[in-house]
This record gives structure tokens, C-alpha cells and sequence, in this order.
């Protein structure tokens, strides 16, 4: 496994690996048909507001982390490569520089709760969902920093 910086360019790698990942682990969530609306938003918000690495596997990109100071904001590993290690590799890039951060994530979605608990993350805030794009209850982690 390589990581590499991502670049605008990655967008619709990025968009792929987010969808494909949502689909197997949160069923609960209606898949967005709007697959343009999800490309327009890594072009022109999450690679231009966040630091993003990008994980590949023999040559193929699986997994992506976006963050900035203060926040972790997308983890995604594409089902298959679920498992090997690459989740806790983008996490550890994300807080290389030893800074606190936080994270959102759905309540129902106790995979990744359970990965972020295991590694220290602190569940500060659960919420009824109005807040969000979706309206699913979620789950606010923080990361305390070095």
C-alpha cells in the first residue's frame, strides 16, 4: 500500500470510494442518485478545504482521509479492503501532527464507532440528526491530541 497527496484531479476516485463504502456499511441511508452533486462537491469543497490522501493497492486507488485543523472529515475504504489495516494508516497520516481533532459520524453506524473508540477517540456529543444533510442521529468523537 502507497499514500499519496490527492489533488482535484481525484475527485471522482474519491466520489467512488465514498459511495461504494456508504453502500455496504450504512444501509440505513438512501443512496444518492446524484452522482454529478457529489462530484461538484470534492471539486469545488472537500479537496480544496482539506489536506486528502489517498490509499492505493497495487496501483488502484481503495481508501481516502480528508481533514484539516480541528477536524477529521471523511475516512472511506471501499468494502473489499476493509479490515487490512489501511483505515488505522489514513487515521495515524491525519494525526501525524499531533493536534486535537474532531469527527462526525452516524449513531447506527457502530463499525466505525467501535474503530474510533478502540483508538481513543471520546465520544463527546450524540445528537437527534436535525443538524445534518441526512437527519440521522450522530455521534460527535474528539482525538486529544499529543
Amino acid at each position: 500500500m502507497i499514500l499519496r497527496r490527492a489533488s482535484v484531479s481525484d475527485a471522482s476516485t474519491c466520489a467512488m470510494v465514498q459511495r461504494e463504502a456508504n453502500l455496504a456499511s450504512l444501509p440505513f441511508l438512501p443512496a444518492d442518485p446524484d452522482i454529478n452533486g457529489a462530484l461538484t462537491f470534492f471539486e469545488t469543497v472537500l479537496l480544496l478545504e482539506n489536506e486528502t490522501w489517498i490509499a492505493e493497492v497495487d496501483g488502484q486507488p481503495v481508501a481516502y482521509v480528508a481533514f484539516h485543523p480541528g477536524w477529521l472529515e471523511h475516512l472511506y475504504v471501499l468494502p473489499a479492503y476493509q479490515g487490512r489495516g489501511i483505515s488505522p494508516t489514513l487515521m495515524a497520516k491525519a494525526l501525524e501532527d499531533g493536534s486535537a481533532r474532531e469527527l462526525w459520524t452516524f449513531q447506527k453506524n457502530a463499525r466505525a464507532r467501535k474503530f474510533y473508540e478502540d483508538r481513543g477517540w471520546v465520544l463527546v456529543e450524540l445528537t437527534d440528526g436535525q443538524g445534518n444533510r441526512e437527519k440521522e442521529p450522530d455521534a460527535r468523537y474528539a482525538w486529544p491530541g499529543r
